[in-house]
């Protein structure tokens, strides 16, 4: 399993935006990054940032804002779940939300708050993520 650095993400979201912006080719992969950071224009002038400085900055959850990063992290894993079905079911969810919220960015957001969720349950027990609480989740917020 590919476990990048910290710096790794960071730079990965960064040179895919400066190479769009460049205009330059880009992978399937960039490509999905610029368009997840397309759809959230509050960090494009992050993008302008020094990266030694990105690779500095530290967001807390006392900073009140979730880790930009972290959330197009989870965005690109959303993303990848949806284009193959994984957990098996989350496609029909995530259909379910577009219609329950009317807009998929919204309903990818739902996703991903329970993505965060599951992942953040399984670094602090120490096991794998647990496809079934996720799936479990995903059937909530349908509900609520």
């Amino acid at each position: 399993m590919f476990s990048p650095s910290r710096d790794q993400v960071r730079d990965f979201f960064l040179h895919s935006w400066q190479k769009h912006r460049a205009g330059s080719p880009l992978t399937s992969l960039e490509l999905m990054a610029v368009e997840i950071i397309g759809h959230h224009p509050e960090t494009h002038a992050l993008f302008d940032t020094d990266p030694e400085t990105l690779h500095q900055r530290e967001w807390g959850p006392e900073d009140g804002v979730m880790n930009p990063f972290l959330h197009l992290s989870l965005h690109l894993a959303v993303e990848e779940q949806l284009g193959i079905d994984q957990p098996p079911g989350i496609q029909p969810i995530y259909q379910a939300l577009c219609r329950q919220y009317g807009d998929e960015h919204e309903a990818r957001h739902r996703l991903l708050e329970c993505l965060g969720q599951v992942l953040w349950d399984s670094q602090r027990q120490g096991r794998p993520p647990d496809n079934a609480q996720y799936l479990a989740l995903l059937q909530a917020t349908l509900k609520g």
